[in-house]
């Protein structure tokens, strides 16, 4: 595996000045003047194709296994799954979420789970996380605590996958990749999101694949650029003056669609696709500027900017109201017929549907804005990096010969609390990527505090609210890569003495094998397993986490 280099790679869009160029041969070929361009782009070949594979499917086949162990084990709805298990079910079964009776949830986790009522349920998050839940439990059964986990756990385990990929793309480094990997697959946060039918791991899934959409579609631009730009200096040829075609870009649509699935999982999405939107074309005009086009704010506007905006914004909002299609097609939903019964309709059916819709929607919008019910787990989320207030999911006390308890008392928990080495030093990490991104300008510690500043920052405004630490799980993947990169820096680059790479490996490695003990140390009050109470007192490092 290939380590991460310390050079620091220019901030893409910043106002840097530029390198001084190396010295062209007049009249090169093109294959000089290429390699030449791929050089001021910051273009590293990534080679170690199959290898790279090897390694991230290993970490993946690591975290499949911790997020399936004993998944159905806890045969009781647990914190928010009673809204959005019981919603995926009836989206399934009617296209829209449906009312219950007065405490269903005996009844649902004995099995009869057609208990609900005729009429919509009014909700207030989107459907596509409630569809996901609900794709589980259509095939394994709404009856079976697998089913209603079973997704979001391939979904969490899947994101590992995604983050070795997107952390070799970004550090051009294998090691760094599969580091990042590792440190997610065993971080008790994720853990214990990915083993619950909620909806932020879906979130946090949708977010990574769009950030590594936006990664390929970056690395291509630029190839693409270099190619041109190389070609045109080679043979002679007239580029335009408005700048090199950026040609049909499919990963920066692809991005666009899974943000719009990201708002149609919980509206936080929206602060993603606005953070995203700006970080491509900040790329971009930056890729612009290397290759030397004299206009390459103008061109990059015209070009880049504009398109993107387009594709990002409309393609998230085309995808956004497709999402809600079981709603348009069914009667039942709630608000459906707004509208029409209030005096709002036209002779358009289509727009009385998107007037009841808009109508919907700034009723759900009060809702989350008002939300201030005082809430035993609710946190602050100055504190959440520090995981100051973790949410507790599920606990019970038991008595000695109750369900397998071997101590005078036991405690089952499924606390939602990351590993303290990985958020702690994590935090750590973050305060290194502002010191290199801002300072030594390097794009790569900027590209993982992007996505950390869009899944965390928005939540500042809403102190007031009634909100939990365990939306943290959404920019959690860029908290691991932040914190992946101060291991590569550690681990130092290839080009370093023998005896500072093997100081540094040994270094990272240690740290890695004590955060994983840590983790194993915690797996019990992740998975709910029954202990004594005083090994679980033993996990309780701070007052504030019971």
């Amino acid at each position: 595996m290939t380590r991460v280099s310390t050079r620091s790679d220019l901030v893409e869009g910043a106002d840097e000045r530029p390198a001084p160029p190396a010295p062209e041969v007049e009249d090169a070929d093109e294959a000089t003047l290429l390699a030449t361009a791929r050089r001021r782009l910051r273009i590293v070949p990534l080679t170690d194709r199959v290898s790279s594979w090897w390694w991230a499917l290993a970490v993946f086949a690591i975290a499949l296994v911790l997020r399936l162990w004993g998944l159905g084990s806890i045969r009781t709805l647990i914190f928010d799954e009673t809204y959005y298990v019981k919603d995926g079910y009836t989206l399934w079964k009617n296209g829209t979420e449906m009312a219950w009776p007065d405490d269903p949830n005996p009844a649902w986790e004995a099995g009869r789970v057609d208990t609900y009522l005729p009429q919509g349920e009014y909700v207030v998050h989107p459907p596509v996380g409630k569809w996901v839940i609900g794709a589980g439990e259509a095939l394994l059964g709404a009856d079976n605590p697998w089913g209603w986990r079973i997704s979001v756990a391939l979904l969490g385990a899947l994101s590992v996958l995604l983050l070795a990929r997107i952390g070799r793309r970004l550090f051009r480094s294998t090691t760094v990749g599969t580091i990042a990997a590792l440190l997610l697959a065993v971080d008790g946060l994720h853990l214990v999101m990915s083993r619950t039918g909620l909806l932020d791991m879906v979130l946090s899934f949708f977010v990574l694949a769009a950030f590594g959409c936006l990664l390929l579609d970056r690395d291509r631009f630029r190839e693409r650029l270099a190619a041109v730009s190389a070609r045109a200096a080679a043979t002679g040829e007239a580029v335009s003056v408005l700048g090199i075609r950026s040609g049909l870009r499919p990963w920066r649509i692809g991005a666009g669609v899974l943000l719009g699935l990201a708002c149609g999982v919980k509206w936080s999405g929206i602060y993603v696709l606005a953070v995203f939107g700006v970080m491509t074309v900040l790329w971009d005009w930056w890729a612009r500027r290397r290759v030397r086009e004299r206009r390459w704010f103008e061109n990059g506007l015209f070009r880049d900017a504009i398109p993107a905006f387009f594709v990002m914004v409309g393609g998230a909002l085309v995808t956004y109201i497709a999402s809600w299609s079981g709603w348009f097609a069914s009667s039942k939903g709630y608000f459906r017929d707004w509208a029409e019964v209030n005096g709002h309709a036209g002779g358009n059916p289509v727009l009385n549907a998107l007037r009841s819709l808009w109508h919907y929607h700034t009723e759900a919008y009060s809702f989350h804005v008002g939300l201030d019910t005082p809430h035993p787990y609710q946190a602050n989320p100055l504190g959440w990096l520090l995981q100051l207030r973790p949410t507790n999911f599920y606990y019970r006390e038991l008595d000695y010969g109750e369900s397998g308890c071997q101590a005078l008392r036991c405690v089952a928990q499924v606390n939602s609390v990351g590993n303290p080495l990985i958020w702690w030093l994590g935090t750590a990490a973050v305060l290194v990527c502002l010191v290199m991104g801002l300072l030594w300008r390097d794009g790569r510690a900027l590209a993982a505090l992007a996505g950390l500043a869009a899944g965390y920052l928005p939540w500042l405004l809403y102190i007031h609210r009634t909100i939990f630490t365990f939306y943290s799980v959404v920019y959690e993947p860029f908290l691991v890569l932040c914190l992946a990169y101060v291991f590569g820096l550690l681990l130092g680059p290839r080009e370093a003495e023998r005896d500072r790479r093997l100081a540094g490996g040994l270094f990272v490695a240690s740290l890695l094998v004590l955060i994983v003990m840590v983790s194993a140390f915690f797996w019990p009050i992740w998975t709910g397993q029954v202990i004594p109470q005083s090994q679980w007192h033993w996990r309780m490092w701070l007052p504030s986490w019971p």
